[in-house]
């Protein structure tokens, strides 16, 4: 008779492995979670790193009163050179371009902002300061700080954040400047008037800032981040599907146990491979990927998200959803049940940060920056993005994106058949071998 070599609940119990595996593991991963998560998010501020906004001045100048007409002033000049000097170029990228290419960035959300002066600048700054000593009111010369909502509501809020606070320096700046040029011009004037209180202050700070939206989100986009969420929508139906299907086909195949509650059902093997295995799971998610973008699609649309290139999403939604399904599934075929764990590093845990959805990229560590390179949810994101924001265009991020989600999925797929034919070729099956006694 042979004797029972299974090992009881309680030898195996009783060794460390068995109880500190779990807690390690789960410790890790759940401090990994939290430090990307977290560090991410709590100081954009801190993190600035070559943060986009355009600099425009159309400011044509003009001829002080009482000077020589050939010597035109342009305060306009004089505000881009405070702007100039007071920021940190290294944490902003203020780009000095025409306002035609600065509409156009701004359309295929390669700026976050831009800050526009005006043609009539230096003349409604002269008309300024000339009303200061004539009753009457006058309008301050205006700049107007265009925010890109579009890009993410965050970078809106960074963008009038940093541009309020570079002008409101140049302004005080400016102020001095024309409350010294008409105190100037009084007393060579000799006529003894003085800047009234009112006015003095009026000249202390000339310009009026305005902040105006370019191209206004209309309703039911969540303030932007209506195209994150369904960016992590397309990568959860891939990651999360590819689990699913997995673990049933594996079930209905004899590879794996399945319970219902109090039943336990372990199926009869069936006799197949590891690499027609993985190919009928990759049939699944290519059937499902369709079926999925269709139904986020009507279902957002049912709850108010306006959709204007319906086609587009749906079919960048299913490449998504096949490239990120086949590249989960190739990674547990390979690694077996540790494939889990690196799928949700790699679509999850890494992938969130990074994907600049919520923070943008130019505000967070390098780290992000680094990993939105090859991290999917980033590709994704800009890709969702263009299609949901920015008309899908492809100099708006979705040419690079459908460029980079095939790559992956090309990764997906040669990963999945080298290694399978590998452990077939090699014998590797998927049964259980017991232990010799």
């Amino acid at each position: 008779m042979s004797k029972n070599t299974e090992p009881s609940a309680r030898t195996v119990m009783h060794t460390p492995r068995f109880w500190l595996t779990p807690l390690i593991v789960v410790t890790l991963l759940m401090s990994a979670l939290a430090a990307l998560y977290m560090g991410g998010i709590l100081d954009p501020k801190k993190h600035l790193d070559q943060f986009p906004i355009a600099l425009v001045n159309q400011d044509e100048g003009d001829t002080l009163p009482g000077g020589d007409p050939a010597d035109r002033k342009n305060f306009g000049n004089d505000i881009v050179a405070g702007l100039e000097s007071g920021i940190d170029h290294q944490k902003i990228d203020l780009q000095q371009i025409g306002i035609a290419e600065a509409q156009s960035r701004l359309n295929s959300g390669t700026l976050y902002g831009a800050i526009v002066i005006p043609s009539d600048f230096t003349k409604r700054t002269i008309i300024l300061a000339e009303a200061s000593v004539v009753a009457g009111e006058v309008e301050q010369p205006i700049i107007t700080i265009y925010t890109n909502p579009r890009a993410g509501s965050v970078s809106a809020s960074l963008v009038q954040s940093i541009g309020t606070t570079a002008l409101a320096s140049v302004n005080k700046n400016m102020g001095e400047q024309l409350t010294a040029l008409v105190t100037a011009q009084l007393e060579a004037g000799g006529t003894g008037t003085q800047i009234s209180g009112a006015s003095r202050l009026l000249l202390e700070n000339p310009v009026n800032v305005l902040t105006v939206a370019h191209d206004p989100l209309p309703d039911g986009t969540g303030f932007g981040l209506v195209a994150f969420y369904f960016a992590l929508l397309l990568v959860l139906a891939g990651f999360t599907g590819a689990t699913v299907v997995n673990s049933l086909v594996d079930g209905m195949l004899g590879y794996a146990p399945t319970e219902f509650g109090p039943l336990f059902v372990q199926n009869d093997v069936v006799g197949i491979n590891r690499f027609r295995t993985l190919l009928v799971k990759w049939a699944f998610m290519i059937v499902l990927s369709g079926i999925v973008s269709a139904l986020f699609q009507w279902i957002s649309r049912a709850l108010g998200m306006p959709v204007t290139h319906g086609l587009a999403l749906w079919e960048y939604g299913a490449l998504v959803i096949t490239a990120v399904g086949i590249t989960a599934m190739s990674v547990m075929a390979a690694f077996g049940s540790l494939g889990m764990l690196i799928n949700l590093f790699v679509f999850v845990i890494l992938a969130l940060p990074s994907s600049g959805g919520t923070i943008p990229l130019e505000a967070s560590p390098r780290l992000y920056a680094w990993l939105a390179q090859f991290e999917p949810m980033h590709q994704i994101y800009m890709g969702t993005r263009s299609i949901l924001f920015f008309g899908a265009r492809g100099e708006a991020g979705l040419l690079h994106a459908v460029w980079m989600t095939l790559v992956g999925l090309l990764i997906g797929v040669v990963l999945g058949i080298v290694t399978t034919r590998f452990y077939d070729r090699k014998g590797y099956g998927r049964t259980h071998r017991p232990k010799v006694a």
